[in-house]
């Protein structure tokens, strides 16, 4: 259990950056997560861990690759449904040791008409992950209810998690985050949520969530709808792994933007 939690927050830092690549099991082909592979394959030697589907797993990565894999083991409902909180568990833990995943996901809907069916499942699949030692990331999910992320409900959201059994857990930043971190006691890590309207806003998430209590982030949409999807997540790796500044962050940005655009002209020229 310990090998695997230390495999996706790394013990020299103590955080992670988790690649959000799950979208497409309640979302469809998202966009710039059409192609999985295609978009994954350049940023992974920057993520400590990847998120994704069975589905995904096994038709989009490569199994050469060593970066430790969040399998989503939950699902039941689409963005055609107006309530996105009826999920069941999709993916056994069998499938998952078979996958050899670090860990597994899935979502908990606190306060929705399936709030005690979300959080059975995670008890039960706790109960399956202590006993083969694989750890469960609860992600406190709000489904199309985004006002829902304040302190108070979050803070009420992630101790629950945590007090059924979650070995980490996933959730939203807000304002006045460290009261939510303050009474976990277990690592958060900050999910990006929609994209964001500039780059220097994900950093400000990025760095605000990990001054707050935060040990890293689980981001998908801010960094594989960017424009230059690599330069951004080496950006948020520096903020997480070398303590940059946001104004630090955006240099690396910046210089690293320059670089694979060189990098690219050169192929193209060869």
């Amino acid at each position: 259990m310990s090998n695997r939690i230390s495999r996706m927050i790394k013990p020299a830092t103590g955080r992670t950056v988790m690649l959000a690549c799950d979208h497409g099991y309640f979302m469809g082909p998202t966009r710039k997560l059409e192609n999985p592979r295609r978009t994954i394959e350049p940023l992974i030697p920057y993520a400590d861990t990847l998120a994704v589907t069975r589905g995904v797993l096994r038709t989009s990565v490569d199994p050469k690759w060593d970066t430790p894999i969040l399998l989503r083991v939950s699902g039941g409902a689409s963005i055609l449904k107006d309530d996105l909180s009826d999920e069941e568990i999709t993916t056994s833990m069998r499938e998952a040791i078979r996958l050899n995943v670090a860990s597994v996901a899935l979502s908990i809907f606190v306060g929705t008409a399936h709030e005690k069916q979300s959080l059975v499942n995670l008890s039960k699949l706790v109960d399956e992950g202590e006993d083969y030692g694989i750890p469960v990331m609860a992600i406190t999910a709000v489904g199309k209810e985004l006002e829902k992320r304040d302190a108070k409900y979050l803070s009420l959201a992630c101790r629950l998690a945590a007090e059924l059994g979650a070995r980490v857990v996933k959730t939203y930043y807000c304002e006045n985050f460290s009261k939510v971190a303050d009474g976990a006691p277990v690592p958060l890590v900050v999910a990006g949520g929609p994209k964001l309207n500039t780059e220097e806003d994900a950093f400000n998430l990025v760095y605000n969530a990990l001054e707050e209590g935060a040990v890293g982030v689980d981001m998908g949409r801010n960094i594989w709808q960017n424009d230059n999807p690599v330069a951004m997540i080496k950006a948020i790796r520096a903020i997480v792994h070398e303590k940059a500044t946001v104004k630090e962050a955006i240099q690396v940005f910046n210089e690293s933007k320059k670089v694979d655009k060189q990098a690219i002209d050169t192929t193209v020229r060869d």
